[in-house]
């Protein structure tokens, strides 16, 4: 009997390569529901994006190849591995995408790939993507993954063509990720394109309107979450970024001794930390905290029980109970409890000239409120 075996048409190797970008989470992820990335009707992932109106959008995601010849140990699709491999040319993912854009069913694209070759020579190809679709009357969002060890040159190109750029961390410093990978230079592959983009998208800078994310994998090796708080930290004030992503270990997808599949921690409990990370960036981002607020535990990691703001106010009663009706709003956003639109209405009201005298001028009194209540007074 012979076998034919037939290559995938472009439905098919968007169905694989779309699929298989699920792993990068460096365009849109967080802790709130409806956050996360979910699949179309036609088996393509769509990930969630927050407009400047607090609305919400979606980007197309796929990679152009899963071939890869790093050997990135936490990844399934390192080299030796077995999937069903292929590769998409620039124009087939332009034409794919504009025909979901012009359906209006997303805002914008976000390209990735394994490395085909060497990094210039994927680059060349997810540039001469951006480069196609621009040319073709796009100006909306793209976003485009830098791949490390790309060179100056490559990197400013992509620069250029996108809305935003990544290009994964991994973990936090040279020690861990090492044990992640035996090809990649850190300092070199990772760290140098990371600083470039910074210099290039600086404010007042050729491409001051380009944001730059990044990504950690969180448990691969065995950096505690203090070191990547560290890390996180120093990517925000010293490199300018605009977000950090977390990705938590997939276990069994990797190679049998790195320390994540030895790693003690449930799935449950491995998401758990990625959570809490992610709680963490909201305080630097969005709540004023410094790196050296984020209590940690005994072992330098997060507590899974309690969310790192209200860990924080365990930790300093002198603090409370606030002031609802005299506290300024970074007061006010310590508060365990309470967000920002929560924080919004109270100064909104207070605004207006009235008194709070309960928390039930605030909504029903569940869980959320339940636990501000224990650190407010109303004068």
């Amino acid at each position: 009997m012979v076998w034919v075996h037939r290559s995938p048409d472009t439905t098919e190797k968007l169905s694989i390569l779309s699929q298989d970008s699920r792993y990068d989470l460096a365009c849109s992820c967080g802790t709130r529901q409806g956050d996360g990335r979910r699949r179309s009707q036609d088996d393509r992932w769509i990930y969630p994006v927050v407009l400047p109106n607090r609305g919400k959008s979606y980007l197309f995601k796929t990679l152009l190849s899963n071939v890869c010849v790093n050997d990135c140990r936490y990844c399934p699709l390192r080299e030796g591995k077995d999937p069903r491999r292929c590769t998409l040319e620039p124009e087939e993912v332009v034409k794919a995408f504009l025909a979901y854009y012009q359906a209006g069913k997303v805002m914008g694209l976000f390209l990735s790939s394994g490395v085909v070759g060497t990094p210039d020579r994927t680059m060349e190809r997810i540039n001469k993507t951006a480069k196609t679709l621009r040319k073709n009357g796009f100006k909306g969002y793209v976003h485009l993954k830098i791949i490390p060890g790309a060179s100056d040159g490559a990197v400013e190109e992509a620069v250029s063509l996108a809305s935003a750029v990544s290009i994964n961390i991994e973990a936090a410093g040279e020690r861990h990720f090492r044990r992640l990978s035996s090809k990649k230079d850190y300092l070199d592959d990772i760290i140098r394109p990371m600083k470039l983009v910074s210099r290039l998208t600086a404010k007042g800078g050729p491409y001051g309107r380009v944001k730059q994310t990044t990504q950690f994998v969180v448990g691969a090796s065995t950096e505690t979450d203090q070191e990547i708080v560290k890390y996180m930290w120093g990517l925000y004030k010293r490199l300018g970024l605009s977000r950090v992503y977390f990705s938590a270990y997939q276990r069994g997808e990797g190679e049998p001794d790195l320390p994540g599949e030895r790693s003690l921690l449930t799935n449950a409990e491995m998401l758990g930390r990625e959570h809490r990370l992610y709680q963490v960036d909201w305080l630097f981002r969005k709540y004023g905290f410094k790196e050296e607020e984020i209590p940690f535990e005994a072992q330098g990691n997060l507590s899974l029980d309690l969310d790192p703001k209200e860990a924080w106010a365990r930790r300093h009663p002198e603090f409370f109970p606030v002031d609802i009706n005299r506290a300024e709003k970074e007061d006010l956003l310590r508060i365990p409890g309470f967000g920002l639109i929560t924080v919004d209405c109270i100064l909104a009201m207070r605004k207006k000239g009235g008194k709070l005298r309960s928390m039930a001028v605030l909504g029903t009194l569940r869980k959320r409120l339940g636990k501000a209540a224990q650190y407010v007074k109303f004068g």
